[in-house]
């Protein structure tokens, strides 16, 4: 059985989750996120209720989903070896840049694929990223030192559930062998537009720059640093 692990059970993580669950039974998703559901998010969470509020997200989405399991812990340098052992791809909906690039270092460093996505405001995108780059570091070198929040600048609420369904539909390639990478796709919902976006390799990328391990289920991943 192959697993998707799921990073963040917010505006993309639940959309995203369920398609998955609805278009890939026979997928095990593992939902990843230590926060608990709040009422001010419920427009864009859709796999929550009012009588959620409070509840933990992860453990809420999974009893929604038939293939999920919940791990109610932050993904960090902690827990990653234990998240990822299993993970055949890894879709990030983290809305934390720390996070983010933490995730792109540790799928490049084990040899698994990620699919990344962020929604802010009108603008959404998504970008796969295979073990060979290009990967965030060629594209942003690191997270921003002030960043923009959902909290701060909002976000449409459904642009989250096209972003979180095409990051399950950039998943379901990964799967197939059908990927897509070194391609950014923007999503504008003010012009309802998506426009791609070549990324360059950048050949000192300190993420990508060496040879990704070979990597089997039978593996033992690398110890986190």
């Amino acid at each position: 059985m192959k697993t998707a692990v799921l990073l963040g059970m917010g505006g993309l993580g639940c959309p995203a989750a369920l398609a998955l669950s609805e278009e890939r039974p026979a997928l095990r998703l593992v939902l990843v996120d230590p926060d608990r559901v709040d009422r001010s998010n419920l427009p864009r969470q859709i796999l929550f209720r009012d009588g959620d509020v409070g509840q933990l997200k992860a453990e809420v989405a999974a009893s929604r989903l038939p293939n999920a399991v919940a791990r109610a812990v932050r993904f960090d340098a902690a827990t990653a070896a234990s998240l990822l052992r299993d993970a055949d791809v890894v879709l990030d909906g983290t809305d934390d840049p720390q996070t983010r690039f933490f995730a792109n270092d540790e799928c490049l460093r084990r040899g698994i694929p990620l699919v990344h996505g962020a929604a802010l405001g009108w603008t959404g995108q998504i970008l796969t990223i295979l073990p060979s780059g290009p990967c965030l570091r060629c594209l942003f070198e690191g997270p921003p030192r002030d960043p923009d929040t959902c909290a701060r600048a909002g976000v449409l609420a459904p642009l989250c559930g096209v972003v979180g369904a095409e990051m399950a539909h950039a998943a379901l390639e990964v799967l197939d062998g059908r990927a897509q990478p070194a391609i950014l796709r923007r999503f504008d919902a003010r012009r309802g537009t998506v426009r791609p976006f070549r990324v360059p390799r950048d050949p000192d990328c300190p993420a990508c720059i060496q040879e990704p391990p070979t990597r089997t289920k039978e593996t033992t991943p690398c110890p986190s640093p």
